[in-house]
């Protein structure tokens, strides 16, 4: 699955901090922006891993899954 999503970027000081648009709680912050891309995309990776995960707990059991495109 290929998603794209949107990093919104921006220069602090001597920091580079930026956040997932689509999916709240994804933020970083380092030293360079390609350290800051980096690790967006690390840590988007597993907030959507650990959403994925905690979908799948909370359905128990005899449940199906269905993909969606928008």
């Amino acid at each position: 699955m290929n998603s794209n999503y949107t990093a919104v970027i921006k220069k602090q000081g001597d920091y580079w901090v930026g956040w997932i648009e689509e999916v709240p709680g994804v933020n970083c912050q380092e030293k360079t922006y390609d350290e800051l891309i980096e690790s967006l995309k690390i840590t988007l990776k597993e907030a959507l891993e650990f959403n994925r995960q905690d979908a799948i707990l909370a359905a128990e059991n005899d449940y199906q899954e269905e993909s969606i495109c928008l």
